[in-house]
């Protein structure tokens, strides 16, 4: 797309509100755009629409009108979860109007060179972190996007020396065209989002956007053990900086030694950097990070790789990888009651994220599970519910599914929770169930392995509902 200035007295249509929608609405007419925002949701379900109303911006609710789009309308800014199959949008296509999401209008209009991180998993964490690593450094980190602040309303204030730290979904770089991050992350690739995105060569592509308008002397971070990810290597046009839990790399952060080559847990483990010079560089003991899980481990190889990639020397490292707890609903700690440890990890909406989790404990696990059934079959949990856990708690959509997975493990401590109308509830239930089965030295862990939205609006409300369980056991 050119630059939003060129978009000044054209039509523009916002498709959705939510945080996304308001700020790029107010960004092009700001500019002097004709914007027109349109949610099939009722007015009474959209508290925005009259602030952008106040503006002098046209709003519409309660469904897509047949006129929305015609072949007048420049260009349409998508809210990124709304499906490409839409009407308005297939509108779009059929007249060859530009659709993008709110994140290829920020990128424009943003002085601060970029940092773009995405992935199935570890996304909010290692943005967090980063920020943190920067800030610690002296440097001025500026952190947005699918993290909580739309990135229209963060670049509002940045300047050229600073530094955007942008958490991006498959769903967000779908929809960009020149958007091009400085510095671009791409953690890891699960099975996930296909109920949006059709299949798995979709979503891939859609992830390595974030890498697509990168040139030579920009850096791209990706996870070596990832063959998905790896696979993308050849078609780097700026520098590749790997990041591997279970190789010792020629260039590149690693563990040393490497899990892989020895699963003994007192072996004595180190994040090191071995630079372009072959030389390497040690930067802290696994055991010294400030948070728990093997998949943190990770998490942490790539937040100092796009550390180092942005300026940041290896001696600053240190302090903000052992001082940082971690982000809410996150393998976060919630209580200790009679010896058994209680866990939200209710951002885990995948499989993956549930294997991760599960692998971090030596303990006893009794696992909380399920919700929203996106077609997957969940047999990636086989081997680690055999090896780790003692027992399911299943709930939502899936419960069946999962269900059938844990007696192929052999578990014979398989409860499932009847759904009421109050999600609350149900959740409450399954706490309720997995404390009157954990013994001293158990860890209680909510991992669902699933979305959250059959029951609840969020990942979030689901966190905190399990969190005001706890307390009230």
């Amino acid at each position: 797309m050119n630059h939003p200035d060129t978009y000044r007295g054209k039509q523009v249509v916002v498709l959705g509100l939510a945080k996304s929608g308001v700020q790029v609405a107010k960004v092009l007419h700001k500019i002097g755009a004709l914007v027109k925002v349109n949610d099939k949701k009722e007015i009474q379900q959209c508290p925005e629409a009259s602030e952008l109303e106040a503006l002098g911006i046209s709003v519409i609710c309660g469904g897509h009108p047949d006129d929305l789009i015609h072949s007048d309308v420049a260009l349409v800014v998508k809210n990124p979860g709304i499906p490409y199959s839409v009407p308005p949008l297939l509108k779009a296509k059929e007249l060859g109007i530009e659709v993008v999401t709110e994140v290829e209008i920020a990128y424009h209009l943003c002085e601060a060179p970029m940092i773009g991180i995405t992935g199935s998993n570890g996304k909010t964490t290692t943005t967090t972190w980063v920020g943190e690593i920067l800030r610690f450094a002296g440097l001025s980190p500026i952190v947005a996007g699918n993290i909580g602040t739309p990135l229209c309303e963060a670049v509002q204030d940045a300047t050229k020396n600073d530094w955007m730290v942008v958490e991006l979904s498959s769903f967000q770089l779908k929809g960009i065209q020149q958007f091009r991050p400085r510095i671009g992350c791409l953690l890891n690739v699960a099975e996930t989002h296909l109920d949006y995105h059709g299949d798995m060569d979709d979503y891939v592509s859609s992830k390595a956007n974030i890498f697509i308008n990168q040139e030579e002397g920009d850096t791209a971070i990706l996870n070596w053990d990832d063959p998905t990810c790896r696979s993308l290597i050849p078609h780097m046009k700026g520098r590749v900086l790997p990041f591997s839990m279970n190789e010792e790399l020629l260039e590149g952060l690693f563990v040393n030694p490497p899990f892989i080559a020895n699963t003994a847990d007192t072996i004595m483990r180190s994040l090191v950097y071995r630079d372009q010079g072959g030389r390497v560089h040690e930067i802290i003991p696994v055991e010294d990070i400030g948070i728990k899980g093997h998949f943190n481990v990770e998490n942490a190889l790539a937040a100092c790789a796009i550390a180092i990639a942005a300026g940041v020397s290896i001696d600053q490292l240190a302090s903000p990888l052992s001082s940082f707890r971690g982000v809410e609903h996150r393998l976060e700690f919630v209580k200790e009651i009679t010896g058994v440890h209680y866990y939200n990890n209710s951002k885990a909406t995948n499989s993956k994220a549930t294997m991760m989790a599960l692998i971090s404990f030596k303990e006893p696990i009794i696992l909380i599970a399920g919700g929203l059934d996106r077609g997957s079959d969940y047999m990636e949990l086989l081997s680690v519910l055999q090896d780790r856990v003692k027992a399911v708690i299943l709930l939502g959509e899936t419960k069946h599914k999962i269900a059938k997975v844990a007696e192929l493990a052999g578990l014979k401590l398989i409860s499932l929770v009847d759904t009421v109308d109050d999600a609350a509830t149900t959740l409450n239930t399954a706490v309720k169930e997995a404390a009157a089965l954990a013994e001293n030295g158990d860890i209680v862990l909510l991992s669902p392995a699933c979305a959250s939205w059959d029951m609840f609006t969020s990942y979030e409300e689901r966190g905190r509902i399990f969190k005001e369980a706890v307390h009230n056991l």
